[in-house]
């Protein structure tokens, strides 16, 4: 199992910016998935972002496409979520999770309960 932390979260004001970064305890091979989810008070968990490592295949929620990039930065080992055009509606906890997949397509759309580690979430508030 990997483990996975993040960090990079705060408060910002809407039209702001901030970069996420999860941090994984152990290289995370080309056939991972990777993802970003959020959970705001109140409602469900939602996928955000995701990246299939091997062919860095990128896919995105429709509420944050343009806005959110996610990518990965092999020199310091973390896949980040680039956040921009930040809007209230955007504050949540994010997570970040990983899991091993066959195919990109596999990494697309994929639930919370089907990746097999998860991070502990960092806080994102826009007023």
């Amino acid at each position: 199992h990997v483990q996975l932390v993040e960090s990079g979260g705060g408060s910002v004001q809407a039209g702001g910016s901030l970069r996420l970064s999860c941090v994984t305890s152990e290289y995370t091979y080309d056939s991972y998935c990777m993802g970003w989810f959020r959970q705001a008070p109140g409602k469900e968990r939602e996928g955000v972002a995701a990246i299939y490592l091997r062919a860095n295949r990128t896919f995105y929620a429709d509420s944050v496409k343009g806005r959110f990039t996610i990518s990965r930065d092999n020199n310091k080992n973390t896949i980040d979520l680039q956040m921009s055009s930040l809007q209230p509606e955007d504050s949540a906890i994010y997570y970040c999770a990983a899991t091993l997949v066959p195919v990109p397509e596999a990494c697309q759309y994929r639930d919370w309960d089907e990746y097999t580690d998860r991070g502990q979430g960092t806080q994102v508030t826009v007023s």
